[in-house]
């Protein structure tokens, strides 16, 4: 039986020997540990007790917003509500957490969970990456989840400008030509600041790799071989094109591909013009209100 064999063997049956009751308890730490993950990345655990302040919907708000965003960035401040968080509307990725490590919910992170699970028990080969990571939430849950199950054959990969996201080109992407996230200093969270949530909860290691810049520098050419599971992040057109671009080929029958922008018009118009260039015809599946995945079929 090869490596990859053993580990899938692993994953899916309780080691002999020993007795049904420690059998079963070691069948569900894994489990217990990858759900208290799951519980602090969001911080449902741990309620914080404001919000990040996001763009009023006047268009003269939105200008101060920007600006002063832009200003507070300079010394590493945000604009902040003292306003609870409703536990609800985090579970289901509705917010901008003001300290969590990631903004995708429960839900979300629950379906990158199964995903992994799955490519790992079926033996599907490759690594794993997100493009466009925020804080580094769900690439950490991923480590997470090779963690658990002592995986130690596959990398984690983030791609991240670690700036923000790219201004639109609009004479080239259409889609994306109104798009303002560009201008939300928010979202531009410093390379050394994700590594060191990795390092927080002790997940920082040989396994997680970074590749720094735009998608269409860096993307083609990542030194990666194969991929299990693509979650996608980069919310505009551009980004989610370049992704799917220069990374679906490398994705193994078996394999994920998650789309978390699909919500979004400019990212599913993305989604939507690949498949049909490359007459994809997997389902798409809804993960929650905004997210959507396919499985690579085999063959």
């Amino acid at each position: 039986m090869d490596n990859a064999a053993a580990k899938s063997q692993d994953l899916s049956k309780p080691v002999l020997a020993i007795s049904p009751i420690t059998s079963q308890l070691a069948q569900s730490s894994e489990h217990l540990y990858l759900d208290l993950m799951k519980k602090c990345l969001t911080r449902i655990f741990f309620p914080e007790p404001y919000q990040l302040l996001l763009p009023p919907k006047s268009r003269t708000g939105r200008v101060a917003w920007r600006h002063a965003q832009r200003l507070l960035a300079r010394f590493h401040l945000s604009l902040v509500e003292l306003r609870p968080v409703d536990s609800k509307v985090r579970e289901q990725g509705l917010d901008w957490p003001a300290s969590a490590e990631t903004m995708i919910g429960l839900k979300r992170l629950d379906n990158l969970q199964d995903c992994i699970e799955d490519v790992l028990r079926n033996g599907v080969p490759g690594d794993l990456i997100e493009t466009g990571v925020w804080r580094g939430g769900a690439a950490i849950f991923m480590r997470a989840v090779l963690k658990a199950y002592s995986i130690r054959d596959r990398q984690v990969w983030l791609a991240d400008s670690f700036q923000g996201l790219p201004k639109p080109d609009a004479r080239t992407y259409p889609a994306d030509a109104n798009d303002t996230l560009w201008q939300m200093a928010p979202l531009a969270v410093p390379l050394e600041e994700v590594q060191e949530n990795f390092r927080r909860y002790g997940l920082l290691d040989d396994q997680v790799q970074f590749l720094v810049g735009w998608f269409r520098d860096t993307l083609p050419v990542a030194p990666i071989e194969r991929l299990a599971v693509l979650r996608l992040d980069g919310d505009l057109y551009e980004s989610t094109m370049d992704a799917l671009t220069h990374l679906y080929p490398k994705l193994s029958a078996g394999g994920y591909v998650i789309i978390d922008d699909y919500g979004l018009s400019n990212c599913r118009a993305a989604v939507e013009d690949f498949r049909a260039r490359h007459q994809i015809t997997e389902p798409l599946v809804p993960i929650d209100h905004y997210s959507q995945f396919w499985q690579r079929r085999a063959g």
